[in-house]
């Protein structure tokens, strides 16, 4: 009889979700029958036995899962915490969702609620640069935390993200092969994000043999649209795009380049007339509808949330000795649109 180590290998070897196998192992009566059928019947067929320990421990737990995001009215955090929540109802847990609106003092009086509310575990997306890291390691010495979207290194017991040393590269290939190299359009750096991107579309440069040219913005925060409105009016009337090509750090600064593009009276494109390509990354949810529509690289938002939920189970599950922290990057997908 083959041995089955964990939770998760034995979930795979059954055909059976990981979070329906934790609502199982909880109370067994909270599946349906022939799910409950399956999973016994691969007991009978697996050399596997979940940690009792570990699972009476849990019993005592809330039932609470916090998801904080740094940015509510962000549609692609708003998308992520929707298939975080999902996935936590599904497994029978209740998600409460906070918003730490980019400000500090916010996300610290989140993770003291939180630590006081005592919940089975965190799904924290957090500022990164602007967080309190002492604050942080502590609440995650107390709290089970996954990390997602920023990683604050060695804090949490594991990160899930995008691999932005792919993503970033992958588009500038792109449009250094289908027309003029690009100059990179910059986000403040208010999470790790931003000079990982930054890092990424200079070394991609480099290695394609063409110079690096960035374009700081002027401005700090959350509000990316307005910030890349009011930047790139200013770019645009100092000539300070080397190229005609512009990579966007993120859909939402593009999309307020798209608006100063508009305003400047230059039509953006890849066609006769056109005078600007842009691009971004991310694939915000409305990056599509945008005018014209936004090429720009995806992330996998249902594989970051799945292995983000996936992962915080695994951390309740387990026995301090048995944790380890994990990194988990997944690549980013082009999509090519009209802007570019």
């Amino acid at each position: 009889m083959q041995k089955i180590p964990n939770m998760e290998s034995f979930a795979r070897v059954s055909g059976i979700s990981r979070p329906t196998v934790s609502k199982y192992f909880h109370d067994p009566d909270s599946v349906r029958k022939s799910t409950r059928a399956k999973i016994e019947q691969a007991l009978k067929t697996y050399d596997y036995s979940p940690n009792i320990y570990a699972i009476n421990q849990n019993r005592r737990l809330t039932k609470t899962i916090g998801i904080v995001v740094p940015y509510l009215a962000d549609p692609f955090f708003a998308e992520m915490a929707r298939n975080i929540e999902q996935r936590c109802i599904d497994a029978g847990f209740s998600p409460l969702l906070f918003s730490s609106h980019g400000r500090t003092e916010l996300e610290t009086d989140i993770l003291r609620s939180l630590r006081s509310l005592k919940p089975a575990g965190v799904l924290l997306a957090p500022l990164g640069r602007s967080s309190d890291r002492d604050l942080l390691e502590s609440f995650c010495e107390d709290v089970p935390t996954v990390l997602f979207d920023a990683n604050v290194e060695g804090v949490g017991e594991a990160f899930v993200g995008s691999d932005n040393f792919q993503s970033i590269p992958l588009m500038v290939e792109y449009l250094c092969r289908t027309g003029e190299p690009p100059c990179f359009f910059e986000m403040a750096p208010v999470n790790p994000n931003a000079n990982k991107r930054r890092r990424a579309y200079t070394e991609a440069m480099m290695g394609l043999g063409h110079q690096p040219h960035i374009v700081h913005v002027d401005g700090d925060g959350w509000a990316f649209e307005e910030i890349g409105h009011a930047e790139g009016i200013r770019a645009i009337e100092g000539r300070r795009f080397a190229t005609n090509t512009v990579l966007c750090s993120n859909d939402r600064l593009a999309i307020g380049l798209l608006a100063a593009a508009y305003e400047k009276g230059l039509r953006v494109g890849r066609g006769h007339g056109c005078a600007m390509r842009i691009a971004g990354h991310d694939d915000h949810p409305f990056s599509r509808f945008t005018c014209p529509s936004l090429t720009t690289v995806a992330q996998d938002y249902e594989a970051i949330s799945d292995h983000s939920v996936e992962a915080l189970f695994a951390v309740i599950e387990a026995s301090e000795e048995d944790r380890q922290r994990t990194e988990t990057l997944f690549p980013g997908t082009l999509v090519m649109r009209t802007s570019a």
